[in-house]
């Protein structure tokens, strides 16, 4: 029982992870900015994500947002802006730069942890640090010279909200991630009135957004929630890492968008150093399991 328990955390994980590889594509393939793409995901994350919460009813969705609202407030902050970052990224550089360089999260991540909680990152952690920040440096150098640097520019500031957001969620494991979402999803609209310049929608655009923010975006999370109540969070860091793979595959496949010899090199550096330190926690709680 319990391996088939596994074996479904492990499949709908994976899932969700797919689903999250494609939500990149979609924003690419829109013809609109990402500001307005972004104040329309807002809108259609806060309605579908608390659509799943309504499910429990009205008042205990009440109690939810009002039992751990400033965690909720903050938490939704960086989400917004993890995800206003990310998606202007996209539209800014190609596909294969954006999630290759989110993917360093866990470099930013360790250096959170120790400001704010002062955790002293393990020696692997350290390491592998030192093996991102290489692979960045090599993404970034072919930028600098084009002087084109917007675009990693934002994904690099995404990946400093996603992994702020990840250390603060990581110690109030209890607060909701349903709520978070739906508040980020406030956030990304409001930021994106400050600057957005067209309402204006396009069919194809339309129904992209209406797929991407009412299917793709919210069940994407909902499957790797349900994951991470069964597999350790080293093994969902594996999985994660199969969206900065499939991605730039997903861009090449329908956009032909094929990645410069650079974002090749220092993307490699990059997963290779996550599926190694991955697989070295791996290791590590199984021996523990058996002690």
């Amino acid at each position: 029982m319990k391996n088939n328990t596994y074996i479904f955390a492990l499949l709908i994980t994976m899932l969700g992870v797919v689903l999250m590889s494609v939500e990149t594509l979609l924003i690419k393939m829109t013809n609109i900015s990402g500001l307005t793409y972004s104040f329309y995901i807002g809108i259609l994350m806060f309605i579908s994500l608390n659509a799943v919460l309504l499910k429990d009813g009205i008042k205990n969705t009440i109690n939810i947002y009002k039992d751990n609202l400033r965690i909720i407030l903050i938490s939704g902050l960086l989400m917004g802006l993890a995800n206003m970052f990310f998606i202007n990224s996209v539209k800014h550089t190609s596909i294969a730069n954006a999630v290759i360089i989110i993917s360093s999260a866990p470099l930013f991540a360790t250096l959170f942890a120790y400001l704010f909680y002062k955790e002293k990152p393990q020696k692997n952690i350290f390491i592998a640090s030192i093996f991102i920040f290489i692979g960045l440096i090599i993404i970034f150098s072919k930028q600098i010279s084009s002087g084109n640097l917007f675009g990693d520019f934002l994904a690099l500031l995404c990946a400093m909200s996603f992994s702020l957001n990840f250390v603060v969620m990581s110690k109030h494991t209890s607060v909701n991630r349903f709520a978070v979402l739906a508040f980020a999803g406030v956030c990304i609209t409001l930021m994106s009135l400050l600057f957005i310049q067209s309402y204006t929608v396009d069919t194809t655009s339309m129904y992209i957004l209406l797929i991407a923010g009412l299917l793709i975006s919210p069940f994407s999370r909902i499957f790797v929630l349900i994951g991470t109540k069964t597999l350790p969070a080293s093994e969902i860091s594996l999985l994660t890492i199969l969206e900065t793979i499939l991605a730039p595959i997903w861009a090449w496949i329908f956009i032909s968008e094929i990645p410069v010899s650079t974002t090749i090199f220092g993307g490699l550096v990059i997963l290779a150093t996550l599926i190694i330190n991955s697989l070295y926690l791996i290791k590590i709680s199984k021996k523990k399991a058996l002690i």
